[in-house]
C-alpha cells in the first residue's frame, strides 16, 4: 500500500480484488458509477494505514531505546567493582524496568492490532460493494464524508455520535483527530508544547518535506517572551532554538531578533504584526495542512470537493444575477461562496425552462410572449387562461392581459 501513488492506483488494485459481478445481470452504468466510486478512496485506506505505521515506528523507536540502556546499564554493573548486594539491587531495577517493559509491548501489540483490524475492515467494506448493494453503500459513504467534515471543522462530538449511530466507527478516523484536537485546543489557548511534542514524534517526515511548522512555533514562543518583556530569556531561547535554523531562515530570524529593540507595543507594521492575535491563527491553520499531509489526507474537506464537483457542473454567469432562480443551488450565498473558484461549467446547448412550471420550454412547448416582454411556456400561460376567463397575469410584474395578446416566441 505504501508504494501506490495515487487513488487511481489503489482503485485498480480494489477492482481486481471485488468478486466479479455477471455482467449480464448488472446494468454498465451502474458498474461505471462503482468504479468510480472507489476511484475517490485513496484517503479511506490511506489515512489509517499511515497512522498504523506511525504506531509501530513509535513501538519500535521505545523498545529500542529501552532495551539500549537496559544492556548499557548491565555492562555497566559487570565492568564496575561493587558489592554483592549493590549488584542484586541494581539487577533487580532492570528487571523491574524490563517487566515495565513488557507490559508496554503487550499495550503497543494491541494498539497495532486494533489498527490493523481497521485496516482490514476498510478493505472488506471497499470489497463488499456492488450494483445491488450500491444505494446503501453511498448513504454509507455519505455519512463517512459528513463525519470527515465535522471532524475537521471541530464538530467533534457531533461527528462521533453519527459515527456511533451509523454503526461505522472502523469507517472513520474519530482517533487521528482526536490527536490534532489536542494541538489545536493547546494552540487556540496560546501554548505550543503539545505542537512542538508532535514535531517531535514527526520529526523525520516532516523533514523529509521540507515542514517549516516547528521553526513558525519557535519563532511564536520567542515573540511571546519579547511580549512579556522577559529579554534576556528570550536571547537565550534564540541561542538554543533559532539558531540552527540561521542557515536556511536568516531573513525571518533577523525580522524576529529586531522585535527586542521594537518592543510589543510599536506601531512600525513589519514588527507590529508579528504581536497580533491572528499569528495563532496562523499556526493553527498551518498544523492542519501540516496534519492532513502527514496523513495523506485532502486540505479541502471531502464534503466541499464533492459538492464542487457538482457545482461546476451547475455554474453560469446567471447564477449569480439578482434574478437567478431559488430553484438553482448557486442562489444560495454558501453554494456561491464555495464555487466562487470555479469556473464556469461549458453548456453547448442553451435550454429554456419556464418560470411558472419549472419545465422545458421546446417544440412540444413552445415559449410565448407577454406585451410586459417576459416569456413562459405555452401550458403554463393555457393552464391559467382556462382559470380566470382567458386572462392571464404575470407572476413577475403581476401585469393583467388576455390570451389573445399572446405572441409566440421565436429563436433565431
Amino acid at each position: 500500500m505504501d508504494s501506490l501513488p495515487n487513488g487511481n492506483s489503489a482503485a485498480s488494485t480494489l477492482v481486481a480484488t471485488t468478486p466479479a459481478v455477471p455482467t449480464t445481470a448488472t446494468p454498465s452504468s451502474k458498474l461505471t458509477q462503482l468504479t468510480d466510486s472507489l476511484k475517490l478512496e485513496h484517503q479511506f485506506l490511506r489515512v489509517p494505514f499511515e497512522h498504523y505505521k506511525k504506531t509501530i515506528r513509535a513501538n519500535h523507536r521505545f523498545v529500542e531505546k529501552e532495551v539500549s540502556s537496559v544492556i548499557t546499564a548491565v555492562n555497566d554493573t559487570a565492568d564496575s567493582d561493587i558489592s554483592k548486594d549493590d549488584a542484586v539491587q541494581q539487577l533487580t531495577s532492570l528487571v523491574s524496568r524490563l517487566q515495565g517493559l513488557k507490559r508496554k509491548l503487550e499495550e503497543g501489540s494491541k494498539t497495532e492490532h486494533l489498527q490493523a483490524q481497521r485496516c482490514r475492515a476498510r478493505l472488506d467494506h471497499l470489497e463488499s460493494v456492488d450494483a445491488e448493494n450500491l444505494s446503501e453503500w453511498s448513504n454509507t459513504r455519505l455519512k463517512r464524508i459528513l463525519v470527515d467534515y465535522m471532524l475537521r471543522m471541530s464538530y467533534y462530538e457531533t461527528g462521533m455520535k453519527l459515527a456511533e449511530s451509523s454503526n461505522m466507527m472502523d469507517l472513520v478516523d474519530i482517533d487521528v483527530f482526536q490527536e490534532a484536537r489536542k494541538v489545536i485546543d493547546a494552540l487556540q489557548n496560546r501554548e505550543v508544547a503539545p505542537a512542538l511534542a508532535w514535531c517531535a514524534d514527526n520529526k523525520s517526515r516532516l523533514k523529509k518535506s521540507k515542514s517549516k511548522f516547528e521553526f513558525q512555533l519557535r519563532l511564536q514562543e520567542f515573540i511571546e517572551l519579547v511580549r512579556s518583556e522577559n529579554n534576556m530569556r528570550a536571547i537565550a531561547y534564540a541561542r538554543k532554538y533559532l539558531a540552527p535554523w540561521g542557515a536556511t531562515h536568516m531573513k525571518e530570524l533577523q525580522r524576529v531578533m529586531a522585535t527586542l529593540a521594537f518592543k510589543s507595543h510599536t506601531e512600525c507594521a513589519t514588527y507590529k504584526v508579528l504581536f497580533e492575535p491572528k499569528q495563532w491563527d496562523y499556526l493553527v491553520d498551518q498544523f492542519k495542512q501540516e496534519f492532513c499531509r502527514l496523513y495523506g489526507m485532502t486540505l479541502e474537506p471531502l464534503l466541499n470537493i464533492y459538492l464542487q464537483a457538482g457545482l461546476s457542473a451547475l455554474k453560469t454567469p446567471y447564477c449569480y444575477e439578482d434574478d437567478c432562480t431559488k430553484e438553482d443551488p448557486l442562489s444560495q450565498e454558501s453554494f456561491r461562496k464555495l464555487a466562487s473558484p470555479l469556473p464556469y461549467s461549458k453548456q453547448h446547448h442553451s435550454k429554456l425552462v419556464c418560470y411558472i412550471t419549472k419545465e422545458l420550454m421546446d417544440t412540444e412547448n413552445p415559449p410565448q410572449v407577454l406585451p410586459n416582454g417576459y416569456v413562459y411556456s405555452t401550458k403554463a400561460l393555457e393552464e391559467m387562461a382556462k382559470k380566470n376567463n382567458g386572462k392571464i397575469t404575470c407572476p413577475r410584474t403581476s401585469d393583467v392581459c388576455n390570451y389573445s395578446e399572446v405572441v409566440k416566441a421565436y429563436i433565431s
